[in-house]
């Protein structure tokens, strides 16, 4: 007991508390999805009698993750940060050495382990599969990315403005990012992409070359799109951008009729289930709801939005943004630069996640397979994440510098 109470008083409570909220929102939500369903529980098609949990799994998943997760988020949080990235060849070498044969390998099980396995209607094939367990290696990558990406801006200190140094950095990110494009994760990539971003502009990265590459990256989007559209992605990448454009297909982008209402169709349905909650919702356990494809991962916002409307929406992503906020101050607090650019690449990866998923809920972005932290259905990725908030806790534990004064 007074082990705890000590760690209590030296760890960052409300950090804490707004992720374990933020896991009890994620539990009861899927738990709501699968009560709606219509087949919460599995049933016995003779007798009727419940004979496994069903649906519920995917909430009871979560809900052991969470709980695994936070353990692991308190025992990591006790590692000064600084000891994890002196370590850097050993989890580069786990980690990336788990992504690389997903690049060549596809479907291939080995006893009860599938490498490979595609999780999705895509050809994303960069999953793990045991038993019935799924691991995405890039997310545990991200992690070590962060970490090695946060010692080579600590290195490199006041020099990023300086050419050399900057290509190298730039090196630094293209590389994993051009493994995952290959990988056929371009959602993953891009989020690798502003994780980058955030800690090169915490570090102090010039307004000219950031200017010059939003100015560079726009004529490139505008290029491509006015030269070379037909070759952009792979054909139903395009077509989900087209989609936001032209959502009527008005300009006929579509081939046909069957491939318009097929690529709009998770959008559309998601929109109409974040409308028809109005204010408060249709209810949580009760009530009617709009059937979403992917409604208990991708599209989980648009089902909270059905359950608990306006008002529950505006409870999530509140939740979510003041985690955020609170990742970027540990990282002002940082008695040293090494736990700051921690701090900037979680606080990025969780920012970039949440706006994008939050995008494609409304429409307003193309579907690009992102998740929405803590809420989308996923043992390993709540796993990953809780790994994150160790890293943020030993940041915080492990500095004694106040954010004003």
């Amino acid at each position: 007991m007074e082990s705890i109470q000590r760690y209590w008083k030296r760890t960052d409570k409300t950090y804490l508390l707004l992720c374990i909220l933020s896991s009890s929102f994620a539990v009861l939500a899927l738990s709501s999805w699968a009560a709606k369903q219509g087949s919460g529980f599995a049933l016995d098609d003779v007798t009727g009698q419940i004979v496994g949990v069903g649906d519920y799994r995917r909430a009871l998943v979560q809900a052991g993750a969470a709980a695994i997760g936070l353990c692991v988020a308190v025992l990591l949080s006790n590692i000064d940060y600084r000891s994890l990235v002196k370590v850097w060849p050993v989890h580069v070498a786990v980690t990336w050495g788990m992504v690389l044969p997903t690049l060549f390998i596809r479907n291939v099980t080995v006893g009860p382990l599938t490498i490979g396995y595609n999780a999705g209607d895509t050809d994303n094939y960069s999953w793990y599969k045991l038993g019935g367990f799924t691991l995405q290696p890039t997310e545990l990558a991200k992690i070590s990315f962060i970490l090695t990406f946060a010692m080579h801006l600590n290195n490199v200190r006041g020099k990023i403005n300086e050419p050399k140094e900057l290509g190298k950095l730039l090196l630094h990110m293209l590389v994993p990012i051009l493994i995952i494009h290959i990988q056929g994760d371009d959602g993953t990539a891009i989020i690798y992409g502003i994780i980058a971003c955030c800690m090169m502009f915490s570090a102090g990265l010039s307004w000219k070359y950031i200017i010059g590459a939003i100015s560079a990256a726009a004529a490139a989007v505008a290029v491509a799109f006015g030269f070379f559209s037909d070759k952009i992605g792979k054909g139903y990448q395009w077509y989900r951008i087209l989609a936001v454009i032209d959502p009527e297909n008005k300009t006929g982008w579509a081939p046909s009729e069957a491939v318009w209402k097929n690529i709009i169709y998770q959008q559309q349905r998601g929109e109409i289930a974040l409308g028809s909650g109005g204010i408060f919702g249709n209810g949580i356990f009760g009530g009617s709801y709009y059937s979403v494809p992917n409604a208990h991962n991708d599209f989980v916002l648009s089902w909270i939005g059905n359950a608990t409307g306006f008002v529950g929406c505006c409870v999530v992503l509140g939740i979510l943004f003041a985690l955020v906020c609170k990742t970027f101050a540990t990282g002002a607090r940082s008695e040293d630069m090494l736990g700051s650019f921690i701090c900037a690449g979680i606080g990025g990866a969780l920012m970039a996640q949440i706006a994008v998923n939050v995008g494609m809920n409304l429409r307003v972005l193309p579907v690009i397979g992102v998740t929405l932290p803590f809420y989308s259905a996923g043992g390993s990725s709540v796993l990953m994440l809780y790994i994150c908030v160790g890293l943020v806790l030993s940041v915080y534990m492990h500095n004694t510098k106040k954010l004003f004064g």
